[in-house]
């Protein structure tokens, strides 16, 4: 009989590879509550979010059809830390919320992973039973952002800058999966990853 619900922290930075790794776990069954997702549902058109945000850095940063500019947000709060933490204060308590209630309607036995990004840099992972990193040298972030999304150079080295050190993040961790090699090589450690979790929501191991 499973001892309750399981709480994990999934985490890494930018470019390595942590949403195959939350791609694979809800594969294997786990419940994802994927903070990126809930962060772009919370400031849709019409929301309160949303309404926030224009208050907060003007109508620039809106489509001509009324939506979040991304990129235009994005290029201003990414060059300012007092803007992106401004940002974060509208953002995050909204997250929080909706991820509570998605955790809450999961099932009292449910191994519940919560894909955050920013773990390390706001100080969650106590929030959790266990932290999970998906862990990759700065060098192959930065191959895979400029190769695989297109960013430009200064663009990546930016967007990690802001994060949590590799160090910051594996002092956080539990469990960590390397995912510096290939993708063929990730799926059997998130296989692995995945039989500790349910050993753990079975009372198996501490």
């Amino acid at each position: 009989m499973l001892r309750g619900m399981l709480k994990v922290g999934l985490t890494g930075g930018i470019g390595a590879g942590k949403s195959e790794v939350s791609r694979l776990l809800a594969g294997y069954g786990a419940i994802v509550v994927d903070a990126d997702r809930i962060a772009r549902e919370v400031v849709e058109p019409g929301t309160p979010g949303l309404a926030a945000v224009v208050a907060a850095f003007g109508e620039s940063v809106l489509t001509a059809e009324g939506a979040l500019d991304r990129p235009k947000l994005g290029s201003i709060v990414f060059a300012d830390p007092a803007k992106l933490q401004t940002l974060n204060a509208i953002v995050h308590p909204l997250v929080g919320a909706r991820s509570a209630e998605l955790e809450a309607a999961a099932g009292a036995d449910a191994i519940v992973v919560h894909d955050v990004p920013l773990l390390a840099e706001n100080g969650l992972a106590p929030l959790y039973d266990l932290v999970v990193v998906v862990d990759a040298a700065p060098r192959t972030q930065l191959a895979r952002l400029t190769a695989l999304r297109g960013m430009a150079e200064e663009e990546a080295r930016a967007r990690m800058a802001v994060q949590a050190t590799r160090e910051q993040r594996l002092a956080v961790a539990t469990l960590v999966i390397d995912n510096d090699g290939p993708l063929e090589a990730l799926e059997p450690q998130v296989r692995k990853v995945w039989d500790e979790l349910a050993a753990r929501a079975a009372g198996g191991a501490v």
